[in-house]
C-alpha cells in the first residue's frame, strides 16, 4: 500500500511538472516526504512543517497578544490516511494533490493563495481538489458500500441547513462558531 502511494505521489509531482510547478524545487518549498497513517479515521489527510524559514515570519496582534506565524517552511510531512487507499485513484490523487498545495509558501492554511493553486491544478489538470472532501460522495464513486456511523447530537444551520453530527458537544459550539458553508447560527437538532 505504502509503494502505490509513493507511485501515486509521483504521478502528481510529474504531472504538476507539466504546468510549471516544480514541487522538487527544495529553494521555493524545501523537503517533502509521504507515508501513510494508520491512526486517522476522520480525515483524507494532512501536511506538518518544521523549520519555519525566518525570513516569512509575520507577527499579529491581537489586542494585548501577539501571534507568530510563519509562511514558508523547509520540511514538509505529508500523510494520506489509510482508509483513502480503498477510495478510486482519482480521489487518492486529489488528496495528495491537496496535500502537495500545503507545502507551497503562503498555503499552510485554506486561505486566498491555496485557492489560487487549486484553481490553476483544476483547470489544468483536471482535478478536483477542494477545501474539505465528502466521504460519502467518495465511497459511492468507489463502489465501497458506506456505513453510516450513530451520532448522539445532530446540529443544524440555521441559514443553509447543513448538518453537523457530533458524539460530544463542545459547551462554547453555538457560541464561538459558524457554519462552514454559509457562515450561519448553528442549532441543536431534536
Amino acid at each position: 500500500m505504502e509503494k502505490d502511494l509513493i507511485k501515486l505521489y509521483d504521478e502528481c509531482v510529474n504531472e504538476l511538472k507539466t504546468i510549471g510547478l516544480d514541487i522538487k524545487n527544495k529553494e521555493i518549498v524545501g523537503d517533502i516526504d509521504i507515508k501513510l497513517s494508520s491512526r486517522a479515521s476522520k480525515r483524507y489527510g494532512c501536511c506538518k512543517q518544521e523549520e519555519p524559514d525566518k525570513s516569512s515570519k509575520i507577527v499579529e496582534r491581537h489586542g494585548y497578544r501577539r501571534i507568530i506565524k510563519y509562511e514558508k517552511f523547509k520540511k514538509h510531512h505529508i500523510e494520506v490516511s489509510k482508509w483513502v487507499m480503498n477510495l478510486n485513484e482519482d480521489i487518492i490523487k486529489n488528496t495528495i494533490m491537496h496535500e502537495i498545495i500545503h507545502c507551497f509558501p503562503y498555503c499552510n492554511n485554506h486561505g486566498q493563495e491555496f485557492k489560487k493553486y487549486a484553481n490553476y491544478i483544476n483547470q489544468k489538470l483536471g482535478y478536483n481538489v477542494t477545501r474539505t472532501g465528502n466521504v460519502k460522495e467518495d465511497y459511492e464513486k468507489s463502489n465501497i458500500p458506506y456505513k453510516e456511523k450513530e451520532y448522539k447530537y445532530k446540529i443544524i444551520c440555521e441559514n443553509c441547513g447543513q448538518e453537523i453530527y457530533r458524539n460530544r458537544l463542545n459547551r462554547n459550539l453555538f457560541k464561538r462558531y459558524r457554519c462552514g458553508k454559509c457562515g450561519g447560527k448553528l442549532k441543536l437538532s431534536n
